[in-house]
């Protein structure tokens, strides 16, 4: 089991940052989030969980252990694969998946792409009682009013409907609560990432 590696950042690719450690290069799935705050030939370090297939051997990171905890038992929900559990942590820190399994909150979760109605009930009751060590965060943090409209506006130019857009927006602040002060670029890119593909001829959904 590889539990944390520490090392120089090759190359972040998407959600995927190549880290070399002792002339080793290790491909290591991290949050968009993540992936965005790593400088390219900085050091770094990860707490980390190997995931052992028949096909493939898959190494996913994260910042803190509270993440590798959430995320470890997010694998034991029927369900719920390594990349579902990532792209949960992607939408929600730990102490807000804590919170809303707390409050029964399984619309939280729907928001996730991949996780239906069904697997997001089955979350909260599966996790129920499981968070107790990790501090709640229901809180949102906003985005500072111009950077926001900035977001909006450049969504909108791709084609997504200003509701949406803003949406968008507001789920980000929630997501990403460290991110309220990053550079518009940085925000927008957190922004794609959760609404994927551009909508075609500036159709709405």
């Amino acid at each position: 089991m590889i539990s944390s590696i520490r090392g120089r950042v090759l190359a972040v690719t998407g959600a995927t940052a190549h880290i070399e450690v002792g002339g080793v290069g290790y491909a290591v799935l991290v949050t968009p989030e993540h992936a965005i705050a790593m400088t390219v030939g900085h050091d770094t370090f990860l707490h980390t969980t190997l995931i052992v297939r028949e096909d493939a051997m898959t190494l996913f990171g994260f910042e803190t252990v509270e993440h590798r905890e959430v995320f470890d038992l997010l694998l034991g929900v029927a369900g719920v694969g390594p990349k579902s559990a990532l792209g949960v942590l992607s939408h929600l820190g730990p102490g807000q998946i804590a919170a809303a399994v707390a409050a029964d909150d399984d619309a939280s979760f729907r928001k996730v792409s991949g996780i239906g109605p069904k697997t997001a009930k089955l979350i909260v009751v599966s996790l129920a009682g499981k968070l107790l060590g990790i501090s709640q965060q229901p809180e949102r943090s906003a985005v500072p009013v111009s950077a926001g409209s900035d977001v909006v506006s450049a969504l909108v130019g791709l084609g997504w409907p200003e509701r949406v857009a803003a949406a968008a927006v507001d789920d980000v602040a929630t997501a990403h609560p460290e991110a309220a002060d990053a550079p518009v670029q940085t925000l927008l890119r957190l922004a794609l990432a959760q609404l994927g593909p551009a909508p075609r001829n500036g159709s709405s959904a």
